[in-house]
């Protein structure tokens, strides 16, 4: 959450954005504009991608302070034509949408949470596998995690529902893996920002996988390749997941080795600007994915089911595969094999 108590004005978020071009000048002004509740610059240009905390060195959190003045301002293009979207967002949570699926498992096993994707973005066969089967899922407009909600224009969508959607959860009386880390970053995060809390045990699906693959070394064939990993937004908020994601490659055989756009340099999937600045995004993806193959990396690894979705057909066109983290734990595990190539 924004404390501009811990802001020191040194301009570093914007400066060291990948999406902008301000000076240290030019940088301090936007920031100060905001400061004062005054539209600015960079609530037009801004992609929603949240790096701008990691390149903050106070924690002064420079992106919720943008987010609230975009949602404020409400006149950038992003808000402007995500707003239908928005709408439905709330129509959802308010349980006026579609309503929310529950798949019964065993009793003893977790939740997995899906969020509020539809089982279509779900990889065929995930929750039949050896990984998952047996949970109860859960998937659904009432469960969302809220956190993508800046993607929309919709800041404040956290505050204002993240009590009942940790309610919703807490009402199945299980544990809870979150399948998509947006909404482990809201119940280990940003509700706590708002002094809501969650009564239930909770994981990461990267943790879950880490303990998985450790209990079933034996079964677990190395797959000896190479890979980049595309972070989602919301990886900016539990930075400490990535030590899971990285005993995941270690066990199941695979290399990431480093690369130009990747941890703190890492570039969003552009999803959020596909419709107002398509020429970014494409410009954004196509810098991504050749560094990723520059570094010699046989698949692009994700871990948001919108990033996957985004990213398909330009990873196609260049002729990369591109696998979930639990698809390619699946595959190490002998329930599928790994894609050499893709249709160009």
């Amino acid at each position: 959450m924004w404390d501009e108590s811990k802001c020191d004005l040194c301009g570093d978020c914007l400066v060291k954005c990948h999406y902008t071009d301000y000076d240290k000048d030019r940088a301090v002004a936007e920031i100060k504009l905001l400061m004062d509740g005054k539209d600015a610059e960079i609530l037009h240009t801004c992609i929603t991608c949240i790096a701008c905390n990691d390149y903050c060195p106070t924690g002064a959190d420079p992106s919720n302070l943008i987010f609230k003045m975009q949602e404020k301002i409400g006149t950038c293009p992003l808000v402007v034509s995500m707003k239908p979207n928005l709408d439905r967002i709330a129509q959802g949570l308010e349980g006026k949408g579609e309503p929310g699926e529950l798949i019964s498992g065993d009793p003893d096993r977790p939740v997995l949470s899906l969020d509020s994707f539809g089982l279509r973005l779900i990889p065929e066969g995930t929750l039949d596998s050896q990984l998952f089967k047996g949970m109860t899922v859960i998937r659904g407009g009432e469960y969302m995690s809220l956190v993508g909600s800046v993607h929309f224009g919709g800041e404040s969508f956290v505050e204002r529902y993240a009590r009942s959607v940790i309610d919703k959860l807490t009402a199945l009386g299980k544990d809870i893996v979150y399948y998509h880390n947006e909404g482990f970053a809201l119940v280990h995060v940003r509700a706590r920002e708002h002094g809501i809390t969650a009564p239930f045990k909770y994981m990461h699906l990267f943790e879950y996988l880490r303990n998985y693959l450790r209990e079933h070394r034996g079964s677990i064939t190395r797959l000896g390749k190479k890979v980049a990993y595309q972070a989602n937004c919301a990886t900016r908020y539990v930075p400490e997941q990535d030590a899971f994601l990285g005993e995941i490659f270690e066990l199941i055989g695979v290399e990431r080795p480093p690369r130009q756009y990747e941890r703190l340099d890492a570039l969003c999937c552009a999803g959020p600007i596909m419709a107002t600045n398509n020429k970014l995004a494409i410009d954004i993806q196509e810098k991504n994915i050749r560094d990723a193959i520059e570094c010699g990396a046989d698949a692009m690894i994700t871990s948001c089911p919108m990033c996957d979705l985004v990213l398909q057909q330009p990873t196609s066109q260049h002729n990369l595969p591109k696998i979930p983290i639990s698809e390619i734990c699946r595959m190490a595990l002998g329930e599928k094999p790994f894609p050499e190539s893709t249709p160009a």
